[in-house]
């Protein structure tokens, strides 16, 4: 039995980029991509101690500020080295400067932006136009359907658009490259195709999570001022990200219960939305970038195994 059929008891993750994937050990990123002349570039990014293996890592509602960083530092940068790769540039991006971090600014304000401070402005108005100033959990409510609404719109909406289509198949291949690894498959393109598109800890899941979160943890506070309700909109962005990940993380681990099963179809359900079925080469490359995250765990793996390019900005990163 090949050795990657036997998992350590450690929640890999990851996320598509652009013709690529990224994938993210406890040591390691590594991102492949697909190049136009039809190989697969990998690069590496070490990954802070303090973050992925320190205490805040073992600390429930803290750590699911993890997940944040995942997605706006080091997400980010996965992107803009693929979009480097993908698109042949000769000249490389320098994705831990100012314009990797102004990126990573824009993309948090413009999030937090759309998806909580427009809702709560939105909330407010469905509050004075059927004057419900007495109920404040049902304005609540109204916000959070309001968020959940235009979550489902802009990402059903993005992907319509021909290359997020593709970048949604590498989120499938992402997905069916860990769903293989964690049922101890052979990590070949054609085992693999063989596994669900779905995965339990998705950053959808996560979203939709923090949508259905953020009804209750906001009706504690009733309805502040206006500009005191857009303030807490943007305070309590960590905290609610700390319950919706310790949520995700507790139902990934108790799949076998059926009521959890039952619990999370709707998770499971919007990744429709953010998925696409893969081709054997959109797997190829998700392959390629998890054995390299195996490989820096330690773990050995069979069959080919593509080095990783030798970049500066990986030693720049170590020091994040």
């Amino acid at each position: 039995m090949p050795a990657e059929n036997a998992p350590k008891a450690f929640s890999y993750g990851g996320q598509a980029v652009i013709e690529g994937v990224m994938m993210r050990g406890a040591h390691k990123a590594a991102i492949a991509v697909r190049e136009p002349t039809g190989g697969i570039a990998i690069h590496e990014q070490p990954l802070n101690a303090a973050l992925y293996r320190g205490r805040v890592t073992r600390t429930p509602f803290v750590r699911g500020v993890i997940g944040l960083w995942d997605a706006l530092v080091l997400g980010t940068r996965a992107l803009m080295w693929s979009a480097n790769v993908a698109l042949g540039e000769d000249e490389k991006v320098d994705f831990n400067g100012p314009l990797g971090y102004g990126t990573i600014i824009f993309s948090l304000v413009l999030g937090v932006g759309l998806f909580m401070l427009l809702p709560a402005a939105a909330s407010t108005l469905v509050e004075n136009v059927f004057s419900l100033q007495d109920s404040s959990f049902l304005v609540n409510l109204s916000e959070g359907v309001i968020r959940l609404a235009l979550l489902i719109a802009y990402i059903w909406g993005i992907g319509r658009i021909p290359d997020v289509k593709r970048l949604f198949g590498y989120h499938g291949a992402e997905h069916k490259t860990i769903n293989a690894y964690e049922a101890g498959a052979d990590l070949t393109p054609e085992v693999v195709q063989n596994y669900p598109i779905e995965h339990p800890r998705c950053g959808t899941a996560f979203l939709l999570t923090v949508a259905v979160v953020s009804v209750f943890v906001f009706s504690f506070l009733g309805r502040p001022d206006f500009f005191w309700l857009l303030v807490s909109r943007v305070l309590l962005v960590p905290v609610i990200a700390g319950i919706a990940y310790e949520f995700i993380r507790f139902t990934a681990k108790h799949m076998e219960n059926r009521f959890i099963r039952l619990i999370i179809i709707p998770n499971l359900a919007l990744q429709h939305l953010t998925t696409r079925q893969p081709d054997l080469t959109m797997i190829e490359v998700a392959i390629a970038a998890f054995k390299r995250v195996l490989i820096s765990e330690d773990i050995p793996v069979t069959g080919p195994v593509i080095e990783p390019d030798v970049m500066p900005e990986a030693q720049a990163a170590a020091g994040d």
